[in-house]
């Protein structure tokens, strides 16, 4: 049987897959600056709680909550249109922090800073997933299917134009390719799969609040990316594996918690810096993040 707390690891690392290699989709194969995938999280982690609550059933919850994330992911795009690089960048990590002030502010709706206990557990054709095994097969089969279907995405003709508009949008726009709607395709299929991970980490948990989806969120996605490598699934899931799983370990030298989370915070920036002087490109990476 395996260890609960290991059990707990690998549903989080699973999440964390959906989160990265989505992300992924959008900065590595697209070339969206994007610092606003922790707001899709968020948006779909409460779409979800606040649809299954409302006694809506979970399965049509779960693809609402990658729906309205995907809408939000369109509607970024728009507005974004004209900008790139820093700009971008900047622009969506603003995103992020409007997406934090409606759900700590709307409480009517969110209960604010208060949260949202109580969130059901997921329930597929009359089950209920209550164990943490049953969890593990349930997280591990969506990143799985994550996984893949990105996989299939960055293989196909859209794929490789995502990448032409990565490398020379202007290229592109002169072959009479509509780069705009690229852009808009990469980032709603991004985006959705960030609120999918949204509703299997709000069903999970059982209880989200505002707290749950700010900055450093982003800068542990950003920093899988990176160490993983950009437009690289392999590196992706490796990371993932990498940065979840070794700050653990240092549960094991049974140091006080004030201690413990500056020093897993002092050990992300070390692997991260090794990571930028040693292997730029990151483990599996193809191309440089400029």
């Amino acid at each position: 049987m395996i260890n609960p707390y290991l059990i707990h690891l690998l549903i989080f690392v699973g999440i964390y897959i959906i989160l990265v290699v989505s992300l992924n989709l959008a900065l590595g194969y697209t070339g969206l600056l994007n610092l606003g995938h922790v707001a899709f999280f968020g948006i779909g982690a409460y779409t979800s709680a606040l649809l299954v609550k409302a006694g809506v059933p979970f399965i049509t919850a779960f693809f609402s909550s990658g729906i309205v994330a995907g809408i939000f992911g369109y509607l970024l795009v728009l507005a974004t249109k004209k900008l790139k690089g820093d700009y971008l960048a900047l622009t969506t990590l603003g995103f992020s922090y409007v997406v934090y002030s409606v759900l700590i502010n709307w409480g009517s709706l969110t209960r604010g800073p208060l949260g949202l206990p109580g969130i059901p557990k997921p329930e597929l054709f009359g089950y209920v997933i209550t164990s943490g095994e049953a969890y593990l097969l349930f997280a591990g089969f969506i990143a799985l299917l994550v996984v893949l279907f990105i996989f299939f995405i960055i293989q196909s003709p859209f794929g490789r134009l995502l990448e032409a508009t990565r490398d020379d949008e202007l290229g592109l726009r002169v072959l009479g390719k509509n780069t705009f709607a690229l852009k808009c395709k990469a980032m709603m299929i991004s985006a959705f799969f960030a609120g999918i991970a949204g509703s299997v980490y709000a069903h999970y948990i059982t209880y989200i609040d505002p707290g749950s989806f700010m900055l450093g969120e982003i800068i542990l996605m950003l920093t899988i990316v990176i160490v993983g490598g950009i437009a690289s699934l392999k590196g992706s899931v490796v990371a993932t594996f990498l940065i979840i799983l070794i700050p653990e370990l240092l549960r094991f030298f049974h140091l006080p918690s004030s201690v413990l989370g500056p020093v897993r915070q002092m050990l992300y920036a070390l692997i991260l810096i090794s990571i930028v002087l040693f292997r730029p490109r990151g483990l599996f990476g193809r191309i440089d993040l400029a």
